[in-house]
C-alpha cells in the first residue's frame, strides 16, 4: 500500500475492480482489487490530498497537491505523466477536487478555506469513442462499456508486466 496516511480512496466509474488512492507519501496509486500490489503508482511530489476519477472517462483522474497544484492524466493519452499540472493556489495545500458531473470543470478546496472552479482545456475532453472509415461516432455504442474496456485494455497490459 502507501508508506504514510491515505487522504482518499474511490471506485472507478465505469469498472468495478478498480479503484485509485493518494496519500503524504507523495503518491497516486492505482489498483485492481483482485491483486494485492498496486497497477500503477504516480510520484506527484509533495502530499496529495485528494483525487477522483473523471465521470465521462474511465481513465481520466484528478489529483491535487499540498505545493497547490491539480495534476490531470488520461491514462488513455500517456501512463506516465499528467496532461496538464497547474498551479493554482500561492500560498495554500490543496486539499480536495472534484469533477462535475455534466461538464468539462473541476472544482478545487484549499486549507485556507478558498474554493476554485476550473475549466478543463480541450486536449482533456476526449472520450475515445470508437469512429467508422469517415471518423464519425458510431451509432448506438454503449459509451459506459466503451469505457469500461478502455480500462480493461489497461488492466491487460499491466498484466502484461
Amino acid at each position: 500500500g502507501h508508506h504514510m496516511a491515505v487522504y482518499s480512496i474511490k471506485w472507478n466509474p465505469f469498472h468495478e475492480r478498480v479503484f485509485i488512492s493518494c496519500s503524504a507519501d507523495w503518491t497516486v496509486k492505482i489498483w485492481d482489487h483482485t491483486l494485492s500490489y498496486p497497477i500503477m503508482s504516480f510520484d506527484l511530489g509533495n502530499a496529495v490530498g485528494d483525487v477522483c476519477w473523471s465521470p465521462y472517462s474511465s481513465t481520466v483522474f484528478a489529483a491535487v497537491t499540498s505545493d497547490g497544484k491539480v495534476h490531470v492524466f488520461d491514462l488513455a493519452e500517456n501512463k506516465h505523466e499528467p496532461l496538464c499540472e497547474q498551479k493554482v493556489v500561492k500560498r495554500a495545500k490543496l486539499t480536495h477536487v472534484c469533477f462535475n458531473e455534466r461538464d468539462f470543470m473541476v472544482i478545487v478546496g484549499d486549507d485556507r478555506g478558498g474554493v476554485n472552479s476550473l475549466k478543463l482545456s480541450p486536449n482533456l475532453r476526449k472520450l475515445h469513442l470508437p469512429v467508422n472509415a469517415e471518423g464519425v461516432v458510431e451509432e448506438g455504442v454503449d459509451k459506459f462499456q466503451v469505457q469500461k474496456m478502455k480500462m480493461e485494455k489497461l488492466l491487460q497490459a499491466s498484466d502484461a508486466k
